[in-house]
């Protein structure tokens, strides 16, 4: 599966979020229901409750005690659209906004475009988190074109956590 994947490129007087976008072997429903719910979010991101429908609320368990809180903004089959509400672990994230645009490109295929609306170079934790976005926007593809991502905790994941810790 061939896929596009690159940083947005806008003047440097403009925002500079995170912004990721691939083709999928799935059609937009799958991307959806992967998006939206929580065992689809759990398989590929990180362990969720909660609600992945518009006005819902989801709580991942990225750092214990405390879980990420995001209130879900938007949820349809085009677009899904997340507020960051609450995350003691990484405060720089509280008020940014997930957004994933699902774009049908044929009955097969599908493009993704993932922005992190807020998550720029300003902040401390853009290094490691573009490296765990660029991770987990491909365990969703994986996800959904083969039926196993890489979530947290998955050998993959942990692979990729040893080695950035040792090129710190």
């Amino acid at each position: 599966m061939t896929d596009t994947e690159h940083m947005s490129a806008v003047p440097a007087e403009a925002s500079t979020d995170y912004q990721k976008t691939i083709r999928i072997k799935a059609d937009p429903e799958t991307l959806f229901d992967a998006l939206t719910t929580p065992a689809g979010l759990s398989a590929w991101w990180v362990p969720a409750t909660g609600s992945g429908q518009a006005g819902g609320e989801l709580k991942f368990q990225m750092s214990f005690p405390d879980p990420l809180v995001i209130h879900v903004d938007e949820a349809t089959p085009a677009a899904v659209r997340w507020s960051v509400t609450d995350c003691s672990f990484e405060p720089d994230w509280v008020g940014t906004r997930p957004a994933f645009t699902i774009t049908p490109v044929d009955d097969e295929v599908s493009e993704l475009t993932f922005r992190h609306h807020g998550l720029t170079q300003e902040l401390e934790c853009i290094e490691m988190c573009t490296a765990g976005w660029n991770h987990y926007i491909s365990s969703l593809r994986d996800y959904v074109e083969i039926g196993q991502g890489s979530p947290k905790g998955s050998p993959a994941d942990n692979a990729r956590r040893v080695i950035e810790s040792s090129a710190s």
